[in-house]
């Protein structure tokens, strides 16, 4: 509701420029910048993105061998149940549920900081990404240039333009 609201609110206001701007002697001109394609190909997001797969990947496999070790200790607690006595398989079981806790915990920790440094990192390009966005808008005279929008006339839509700037080291 609110966010219909603030639409509502946007197109009266860009209606209202429209009709009362003096004889429309001066066109409203608008852009569209797709910040997710800015975050998918725009060099420096892929360097980001590198950067934080090389800062994780250690953690990462570990995490997989640690998965794949609670696992085999499941699996052959399953097997050979049958055969263990009732305190040997009440130990097994505890040791299991240990691990797999401790498992879920370092997986928890390296979700939150691996979802914190990605923000960090994206970020940053998102900066670099506003400053060259204001810079096409001074340097083409834009009046406006939105960042999320429903529906956008692909002729509106400067991300080329920013990803080509932002590849080329403009705003660092």
């Amino acid at each position: 509701m609110k966010y219909l609201r603030q639409s509502q609110w946007l197109a009266c206001l860009l209606g209202s420029l429209f009709l009362f701007s003096p004889a429309h002697a001066q066109e409203f001109k608008i852009g569209f910048v797709n910040t997710d394609r800015i975050f998918r190909e725009a060099n420096s997001a892929k360097a980001a993105q590198s950067k934080l797969e090389q800062e994780f990947s250690r953690r990462e496999k570990e995490l997989i061998e640690m998965g794949n070790s609670v696992k085999s200790l499941s699996e052959k607690l399953e097997r050979e149940a049958p055969t263990l006595s009732e305190s040997q398989r009440t130990a097994r079981q505890k040791q299991l549920v240990d691990q797999d806790r401790e498992f879920q915990r370092k997986r928890r920790e390296f979700q939150e900081d691996l979802n914190a440094r990605r923000n960090e990192e994206l970020q940053q390009v998102l900066e670099r990404a506003n400053r060259v966005v204001k810079q096409v808008a001074e340097a083409e005279k834009y009046d406006a240039i939105f960042q999320e929008a429903v529906y956008i006339n692909p002729k509106h839509d400067v991300t080329d333009k920013v990803i080509k700037a932002l590849n080329a080291g403009v705003a660092k």
